[in-house]
């Protein structure tokens, strides 16, 4: 393939083309100097963007099946739509934006990068998100979350806005940070005690948590149409972990 018109947008119906096959089309197209591809009819394609270690952009209209964008380096895909199970699963690097929901593990042991999903998520949803040199990874969820968010999450940013709760009620999540050995948990609304961990610690907002907020639902708010000041006037609450190593003492000898 030779392509000389690098700013093009490639459109690509996946209808019908099995995920090896499609995903062998993105990696020959941006190996050409393609900078976008929009992909139409997608139901259900597995690996989206996986291993894509350049700044390039894919649109994604349909639904993209498991670990979208998983292991990616730099790429920023967005989703006109929903997304499956471990979206965004141990990405080190480029943007996420799902239009939609997404289901479980969104997130997983990603170590760098930002996801942002408009809806809801499904269960443990950042599970083992973690932190390596300056890779600090973001998940911003505008909806809510089933059980076991956060577990065992030992680093990064997750921000939960439950923006589709009536007021004055809780978000459902259970065993919320159970495991959690890092990382920090902001979370728009209120939850119950026995809804979290034994590991997870609650306070109140300082100055750099406002300032963090600002930032990244800042972003939600642009990516999505909202207004980000509107978002912000509500209470939030900080989650945290209560030890570094919550299960060292049951490997010591």
């Amino acid at each position: 393939m030779v392509r000389d018109k690098p700013n093009e947008v490639v459109k690509i119906d996946a209808s019908g083309v099995f995920f090896r096959e499609l995903n062998a089309r993105l990696q020959e197209t941006f190996s050409v100097g393609t900078r976008k591809v929009e992909l139409q009819n997608v139901y259900g394609q597995r690996y989206i963007g996986t291993n894509l270690d350049k700044p390039v952009e894919i649109e994604i209209f349909g639904t993209p099946g498991n670990d979208l964008g998983a292991f990616m380096n730099g790429p920023k895909i967005i989703v006109q739509g929903n997304a499956q199970d471990g979206c965004g699963n141990t990405m080190n690097s480029g943007e996420i934006i799902v239009h939609g929901h997404a289901g479980d593990i969104v997130g997983l042991a990603a170590r760098g990068g930002k996801i942002f999903i408009r809806e809801d998520v499904g269960y443990r949803a950042g599970i083992h998100m973690k932190e390596y040199q300056d890779k600090k990874p973001v998940l911003v969820i505008g909806g809510t979350a089933q059980d076991f968010l956060g577990e065992y999450m030992a680093g990064g940013i997750l921000i939960l806005l439950g923006m589709n709760l009536a007021e004055g009620k809780c978000h459902k999540a259970k065993f919320i940070g159970t495991g959690m050995h890092g990382g920090v948990i902001y979370l728009r609304g209120t939850v119950e005690d026995y809804q979290l961990g034994k590991e997870v610690g609650i306070a109140e907002l300082e100055e750099k948590d406002y300032q963090i907020l600002r930032q990244l639902v800042g972003e939600f708010a642009a990516h999505f149409g909202y207004d980000a000041e509107e978002i912000l006037k509500h209470k939030f609450i900080k989650l945290f972990p209560r030890w570094l190593r919550p299960y060292g003492r049951l490997y010591a000898y």
